[in-house]
Formats: structure tokens, C-alpha cells, sequence
């Protein structure tokens, strides 16, 4: 249906690329107003040239729109891009008052913002392997990310009047998790423990702000087509491993998590808090 997310205000990270930007496109396309956040405003270069593996962070495609220009171009309104380090409170707070300021309340966050450091190894390392700035890394970003943000958006959710034609509903809240917070996967120590925390930490949220009427959901995406898996996409043995491996076949696309981002944050949810929803192509269902 269109216009689920008209008249609300959302705060995306991780936006200018993959699943982040996919995100910020559908909220768009369905209405809302969107604060897009990130360390770059342009897409993150998917593979290094040398390895294959997942490429740097910083390495960016300059030549590429992007992500709150190119809702502009596609559907109007005031789409601002806001640069914020998410492991940084200062950052979060100011990331929350640029949204203020631009639209005048924040409705939904979702907090897509990952890492996968593990992912840009040329080999994969078990845990008696894994440097220990790894996890600190990991976790920073996975982990107490999402913790400050939460934490930010809800105290503003608070302090606002619910959005008219809500029905009461004062927030949402959706947190990118990953099938490995739900189950394990080789080589990833730090990115499992990660997405665990997160995924409990959505729970607590959901029950500690359900009598304030803030939403706290979890999507938990099987292996998608993005930066962060290039390591599997450049690898045939890897890769048909992988495809095998979800019934439904083959890869996911970012847009196929982004609709269900879209009913997380909209009033068809208004029943729903406290969940991990598996967006994997069947994946945890072996």
C-alpha cells in the first residue's frame, strides 16, 4: 500500500549504502521524511581489487548520487544527510537535533549502522585468532551503536506529542540484527556475540517502553547482496555454499529486507513489539 510512512520523520544509519541506503529508499517511496546518517555521504566501494574480500570503509565511489539527493530527485521533500560516528554519544546527539531541527520530531529509527571486520580477512580466523581491536571494533559499532541510539531517539520520542492519526503510537524503533544474532556462523566470533547483544537488547527495550507506546523490533536478514558479502559473492565455491543454503534460493536483495523495514515502522505494526524477524530466504528454518 502506498503512503504507510506518510507524515513521519525517520533517522537511518548506515544509509549511504546497501541495505541502509535500500532502507532509506523505501521510506521515502512510502512517505516519510528521512534523516540520513553516516561517517560518508556516498556509496562504499564493494570489493577490494587486490583480495576480493569486503573493501574498506572509507574507500567511497565519489561519482555515485547520494542517498538523501537521490530521494530528493525521486520524491520530493527535504532529505538531509547528517555525518555522525555511531559509537560516538556526542555524535548521537547531534545527529538527533539535526533531525529536530530539519523536520521538527523523529518518529522512527532504524539502526542499520555494522560493521563486519571479519569480513575483510583473507582468511577466515577463529577466536583464539581474533585481534582484540577486532571485537572492540565489532562491538562498538554493532552493539553500543545501537544502545546510543536508542537511547537518543527515545528520549526525544518522549518528550514529543505522538504524531496525529497515530492512535497514541509515539515511536518506533527497528534495529538491523543478522540471522548469526539468532544463529552461529563460521569465523565470526565477534560479529555473532554482536548481533546477540543486540538482538537482547531490542527485547529489553520493547518491554521497558511498550506503556509508552515506542515499538522496538528487530530484523534479523539472511546473507544479502551487499558490500559486506564480497567475499562470498567473488568466491564460486563460497557462494554456491551460501545460495544452497536458502531455501527459497539464491541471495537476498537489500529491497527484500527494506519492505518489511517499511511494515516495522508503520501502523500495520501497531500490535508488534519485541521481535526478531528473520528476512533470510528460509535460512534458520533448517
Amino acid at each position: 500500500m502506498p503512503d504507510m510512512l506518510q507524515g513521519k520523520t525517520a533517522l537511518v544509519t548506515g544509509s549511504s549504502s546497501g541495505l541502509g541506503r535500500a532502507i532509506a529508499l523505501a521510506y521515502a517511496a512510502q512517505g516519510a521524511q528521512v534523516c540520513c546518517v553516516d561517517l560518508f555521504p556516498t556509496l562504499r566501494n564493494s570489493a577490494n581489487p587486490t583480495t576480493g574480500k569486503a573493501d574498506d570503509l572509507a574507500n567511497r565511489i565519489e561519482t555515485e548520487t547520494p542517498t538523501h539527493e537521490e530521494l530528493r530527485a525521486r520524491y520530493g521533500g527535504t532529505h538531509v544527510f547528517v555525518r555522525a560516528d555511531v559509537t560516538s554519544a556526542g555524535d548521537w546527539q547531534a545527529a538527533v537535533r539535526s533531525c529536530i531541527d530539519a523536520f521538527g520530531r523523529l518518529d522512527v529509527l532504524v539502526n542499520n549502522a555494522g560493521v563486519s571486520v571479519e569480513s575483510q580477512h583473507e582468511r577466515p580466523l577463529r577466536l583464539h585468532e581474533t585481534e582484540e581491536r577486532d571485537w572492540d571494533v565489532t562491538m562498538g559499532v554493532n552493539a553500543k551503536g545501537v544502545f546510543l541510539g536508542c537511547k537518543y531517539a527515545i528520549g526525544q520520542m518522549l518528550k514529543q506529542e505522538p504524531l496525529p492519526g497515530a492512535e497514541g503510537e509515539r515511536g518506533w524503533i527497528v534495529n538491523v540484527v543478522s540471522i548469526q544474532g539468532l544463529v552461529a556462523y563460521w569465523a565470526t566470533p565477534s560479529y555473532c556475540a554482536s548481533k546477540g547483544a543486540a538482538l537482547q537488547l531490542t527485547k529489553q527495550i520493547a518491554i521497558d517502553y511498550a506503556k509508552d507506546r515506542i515499538h522496538c523490533n528487530s530484523i534479523c536478514p539472511g546473507f544479502l547482496k551487499t558490500s559486506m558479502t564480497q567475499n562470498i559473492q567473488n568466491n564460486p565455491e563460497s557462494l554456491d555454499r551460501i545460495n544452497a543454503a536458502h531455501p527459497l534460493g539464491g541471495m537476498g536483495e537489500p529491497a527484500d529486507v527494506a519492505r518489511v523495514a517499511v511494515f516495522l515502522a508503520s501502523g500495520d505494526a501497531k500490535w508488534v513489539t519485541g521481535v526478531a524477524v528473520p528476512v533470510d530466504g528460509g535460512y534458520v528454518a533448517l
